[in-house]
């Protein structure tokens, strides 16, 4: 018996089969590219997610052998919809969230709706991304596939409805959507008027980990799956995979470290405060009962990403002929180049600031730069970065929700040794790497395993399959040799705003 969770995120599907442990039995991925169309339209075929899960789901029964898969549920990013017509099948592309065309829209909420009113009820700060400006949009400038939607679903959503099974969502997607109140639960009757659109557009929110329906024998043979397997629902990727991460209870925080690094912190109530609106925090249902999760979140492997593909070069040569990881090789390097902090200050906002500025207009800066400093230097600097820009989050984060002890961090931005030991550093707090790095996947199947029975509950889940690899513990003499650099670093940024704003200023 093996439990399998699907993340479709934005750019790849996922898949892994668990045993009730959270060991990996198999696992699969499928990749897929999005459309630019200019005016900040990003689009995709909506067949791309099903044709990638199915993919993903035929590699891994093909792999589960004497152990078949007896419960599956789907996570997925938020924002993105698609419009669908009776049958199910989409009318139109899917709008990813990435996509922001609906600026218009979202000033319009600010304008003659209040941004204040809508946190209170969505627990959302006002952003183009989201997908009822995104309707709204459609309304407006395409009417024949607004019409021709008769449901507006996001991705898991659709993925569901291709499994024939009823159209619903779960709590943490719908508060995605920003047409959903987070306290009562249900879509947001003020919200919905005020867009004009019908509540009978969006699906049905029920709990995550309910049970959706069972594979019909049609379905099954076409993901190469028994027929009878329990489809349980899923949720957002973010709530999944702190589930997955072992946050189920107040004071817990998950920390996912990919293209962009997200702390998602745990509570008993939304913390949609003003303190929090203040620094756009999203708060909103976990995929746990009666449980929140509010997210702090900044670009962080884009920044990494873009440094070693331009500047490694060399480095990546070494890495080839003596067949090692490239990161070790950095490491290595940077290492003994650079064994305390390195004097750099480097701010990852290569696609803007996310929290707690959401600063488009931003940009990555260097600053600390001499003769002696070489690419190992500033390999090390963009870490430091990175976790010079969590520990700013995480102290915003506890403004909010208080004090918390750790982060479980996961995600392929983690691997490096050298920066989840800088994380602790800086923000001072102990880092548990975990024993599975797959947490989205991982939050799904022990939703589906709670629906199928396999646990008692979330908090069984969680306590049997969530489990602590190794913990990097906050080092006295580091956390003091960073502490000026920690303090240009803070200043740096409002630096740059007032060099931009004197720009502004002085070009009228």
């Amino acid at each position: 018996m093996s439990l399998l969770g699907i993340d479709i995120g934005s750019g790849r599907c996922k898949g892994a089969a668990f045993d009730g442990c959270g060991s990996i039995v198999a696992q699969a991925v499928r990749s897929y590219d999005t459309v630019s169309r200019g005016g900040n339209r990003v689009e995709i075929d909506a067949e791309r997610f099903w044709d990638a899960m199915v993919a993903v789901t035929r590699e891994i029964a093909a792999a589960t052998g004497r152990d078949p898969v007896e419960a599956l549920a789907v996570s997925s990013h938020g924002e993105t919809f698609i419009p669908v017509g009776k049958d199910g099948r989409a009318v139109g592309p899917a709008v990813m969230n990435a996509d922001n065309r609906a600026v218009e829209e979202a000033a319009w909420w600010r304008d003659h709706f209040g941004a204040d009113r809508v946190y209170a009820i969505t627990g959302l700060p006002l952003h183009a991304m989201f997908a009822l400006n995104k309707i709204m949009w459609l309304k407006k400038h395409d009417r024949d596939t607004y019409s021709r939607g008769v449901k507006f679903l996001n991705v898991a959503d659709y993925v569901l409805a291709r499994m024939a099974m009823p159209c619903c969502t779960d709590f943490s997607l719908a508060g995605r959507t920003m047409a959903f109140d987070i306290r009562t639960k249900t879509l947001s009757d003020e919200i919905l008027a005020a867009a004009g659109i019908g509540k009978e557009r969006f699906p049905e929110p029920v709990p995550a980990g309910s049970v959706v329906g069972r594979l019909s024998r049609r379905v099954a043979a076409e993901l190469e799956l028994h027929e009878g397997v329990v489809v349980a629902m899923g949720g957002h990727d973010q709530p999944c995979g702190a589930l997955g991460s072992g946050a189920v209870n107040p004071g817990q925080v998950s920390l996912s470290a990919g293209t962009y690094e997200c702390a998602a912190a745990v509570s008993a109530s939304p913390m949609n405060s003003d303190k929090a609106m203040a620094y756009h925090l999203n708060s909103y249902c976990h995929v746990v009962p009666d449980r929140y999760v509010t997210l702090a979140f900044f670009p962080a492997g884009i920044a990494t990403r873009w440094f070693v593909e331009q500047f490694c070069g060399e480095d990546r040569m070494v890495a080839e002929r003596e067949n090692r990881s490239l990161y070790d090789v950095l490491d290595e390097r940077a290492a003994a180049a650079c064994p305390g902090p390195s004097g750099i200050c480097f701010t990852p906002h290569l696609v803007g600031a996310c929290n707690p500025y959401w600063d488009l207009r931003a940009t990555g800066a260097l600053v600390g730069l001499t003769s002696g400093k070489t690419r190992h230097h500033l390999y090390k600097a963009l870490y430091e970065g990175i976790a010079c820009e969590l520990a700013v989050n995480v102290a915003a984060l506890e403004e909010v929700v208080g004090h918390f002890p750790a982060l479980s961090i996961s995600g392929g931005n983690a691997r490096v040794d050298l920066s989840i030991q800088l994380r602790a550093d800086l923000t001072g707090k102990k880092v548990h790497t975990l024993h599975c790095s797959e947490t989205g996947c991982l939050g799904a199947a022990l939703l589906a395993g709670v629906a199928a029975g396999v646990y008692k509950d979330v908090a069984d889940a969680a306590a049997r399959a969530a489990r602590i690899n190794r913990t990097f513990l906050p080092d006295a003499s580091s956390c003091l040799a960073y502490a000026e650099q920690f303090q240009q670093y803070k200043m740096l940024y409002a630096s740059l705003v007032g060099i931009r704003e004197m720009t502004r200023r002085s070009s009228y």
